[in-house]
């Protein structure tokens, strides 16, 4: 033991979310790591897919929507990352809360995009669904770190 650092008794208290990521959270011990949380794994891939997307928009949207869109996309699995990283459930579910703002973010970028006709309907229909199921999962991650 250090010299002036006493035993600390840490309280173990469970909890399992109820959504697919099925994460176990007890104070005191490691949960799941971030990047094995379907919700990290879906939000991480239609980021990818957002930044594909969004290099067929014009050139003067370069600063604009398509800033936007990427910076909204990116922000859900990095919000994700960092809040897995502080010290505390309360630290991070804030940051989930934050992610799930984002994802209301794209969905309505999604729609403006869809009606400039910078994307197909057929584009929109596919991408909307997923940032619905995102929104879903964040919810639930958010229920499991009260």
């Amino acid at each position: 033991m250090v010299q002036g650092v006493s035993r600390v008794r840490v309280r173990k208290i469970k909890f399992t979310c109820t959504c697919p990521c099925r994460v176990s959270v007890r104070k005191g011990v490691n949960m799941k790591k971030v990047e094995e949380l379907d919700v990290f794994k879906l939000s991480h891939s239609l980021a990818i897919e957002v930044f594909e997307i969004t290099k067929t928009f014009p050139d003067e949207e370069r600063f604009g929507l398509i800033s936007q869109m990427r910076r909204a996309a990116y922000s859900v699995p990095m919000n994700l990352m960092e809040g897995a990283h502080r010290l505390s459930s309360k630290e991070y579910r804030q940051f989930v809360g934050i992610s799930k703002g984002s994802t209301g973010e794209i969905k309505y970028q999604l729609l403006l995009v869809k009606d400039l006709k910078y994307i197909s309907g057929d584009k929109y229909s596919e991408l909307l669904p997923q940032y619905e199921r995102v929104s879903q999962m964040l919810t639930k991650l958010a229920k499991s770190l009260e």
